[in-house]
């Protein structure tokens, strides 16, 4: 149901459907931390394979750094894999060095592939193949040019490529903007005056383009301050750029999008760990989380909602505790559920009072928390293991880490009255496994 390489943590990442309908992800992959080195925790990609985009198989590193004294020698990024012909070119970020300061020094290059699964990259030449423009953008201390992602350009046969950067006009705490280059021939690139920049961002992470039905264009960035993800509409891809506001809550990350065995689109992103697997434990990299259904309806702001392909991994209904479920419970009033209880009372609850939700762990610590646009009648609650996430009248709106507790029936207080919630178990899809992908296995039920 989620994802991380044996013994690593995922970080950003990108998708590839083979010819046979096989899903391949290649992932940033470095070792369990609170601190992060940008010198040495992301060196290679993991790679993965999937036919459901829910159950992954380990494969390997895929690639990594450079060789001494070249553009990528100190670690590598995101990267972005395209068809190219018969195979693929892949775009990655490589970081040279640090600057006096301790900022990455980044540029984008260029591997190619004869194959389609995300194997056999080989290096074009030994430089970038794109960099920061001083005119545009800042190129020194806390400079961005990285998480390239290109698409077939709207007004020519020639290519768009667009990155996470930092408008040299702003202030440092704001300067957080989407770069972007074009080119005719994927190895020369032309650099552009930002595409989009927001003012109030510090960071615009893993920018992502997709071309909608009607010919328009979608971009999803990560928010460096917040660490949700937000969405830009436009006519063109030149624009003009309009903001749609979060997308995906606090807590998801790197999104991706890919259309699913059912055909429909989805989105897939990260979630965090705690060190040790405690709640005392600092966030750090964590795991592929499973997909959402992308939906955007004419005059309304993109949103995410339950992917119906998850259905197959749940079992019958049941009032069991159950560590890894699904629930729906209808909020009338204030509504308080109980998921998981330890020795003191309740360890893990999710609330609503209607448009007010939040999740609290032991002793009511509060673990996440947001205000609803409307009114929600309905919550869908998943947890499996630690993570949990809450859908508001089908549209994914909060998640939350909790590592205490253990399983018991939910139960639901609305105005003083106790009812048992049925919930659907989860399936995992490696239940036996033990090592970092496997899901935490919680405390005993004894």
């Amino acid at each position: 149901m989620r994802y991380a390489p044996p013994g690593l943590c995922v970080n950003d990442f990108a998708l590839l459907r083979d010819d046979d309908g096989t899903y391949t992800v290649l992932h940033l992959q470095g070792p369990w931390t609170s601190e992060f080195d940008h010198l040495r925790m992301e060196t290679s990609y993991g790679r993965a394979t999937s036919t459901d985009l829910v159950a992954w198989r380990p494969e390997g590193t895929a690639f990594g750094n450079g060789l001494p004294g070249r553009f990528d020698q100190q670690a590598v990024w995101t990267m972005h894999p395209v068809r190219q012909g018969a195979g693929s070119a892949m775009f990655y970020t490589g970081v040279s060095g640090l600057t006096d300061g301790g900022w990455p020094l980044q540029s984008v290059g260029l591997a190619y592939s004869d194959r389609t699964d995300g194997t056999g990259w080989r290096r074009h030449g030994t430089g970038p193949v794109a960099e920061a423009d001083d005119r545009w953008y800042r190129t020194g201390e806390r400079m961005g040019w990285r998480d390239p992602f290109v698409v077939r350009d709207d007004e020519s046969d020639g290519w768009v490529m667009v990155v996470c950067a930092a408008d040299a006009s702003l202030p440092v705490e704001a300067s957080g903007c989407v770069g972007w280059a074009t080119s005719d021939d994927l190895e020369h690139w032309t650099v552009h005056p930002p595409l989009i920049s927001p003012g109030d961002v510090d960071e615009l992470e893993c920018p992502v383009l997709e071309r909608l039905d009607d010919e328009s264009w979608l971009l999803i960035g990560s928010l460096g301050a917040t660490r949700g993800f937000e969405a830009w509409t436009a006519p063109r891809l030149r624009g003009p750029w309009t903001r749609r506001g979060p997308l995906g809550p606090t807590g998801s990350y790197a999104p991706r999008v890919i259309t699913a065995p059912d055909g429909s689109r989805v989105v897939l992103h990260t979630t965090p760990r705690r060190v040790d697997l405690k709640d005392a434990g600092d966030r750090c990299r964590g795991m592929l989380a499973q997909p959402k259904s992308l939906v955007i309806r004419e005059g309304s702001a993109p949103r995410l909602e339950w992917w119906p392909g998850l259905d197959t991994w749940l079992l019958e209904e049941t009032t069991d505790p159950a560590l890894h479920a699904v629930g729906d419970i209808a909020v009338s009033g204030r509504v308080e559920v109980t998921l998981r209880t330890g020795d003191d009372g309740p360890a893990l609850v999710v609330g609503c009072d209607g448009k007010n939700l939040w999740i609290t762990g032991p002793a009511g610590a509060p673990l996440g928390e947001t205000v609803l646009t409307e009114p929600a009648t309905t919550l869908r609650v998943l947890t499996i293991g630690e993570y949990v996430e809450v859908y508001a009248d089908g549209v994914f709106v909060l998640t939350a880490l909790c590592y205490a507790g253990r399983p018991a029936r939910w139960t639901t207080v609305t105005e003083g009255h106790t009812r048992t919630v049925p919930v659907r178990p989860v399936r995992l899809p490696d239940p036996g496994r033990d090592d970092a992908s496997a899901v935490w296995p919680g405390p005993t039920t004894s």
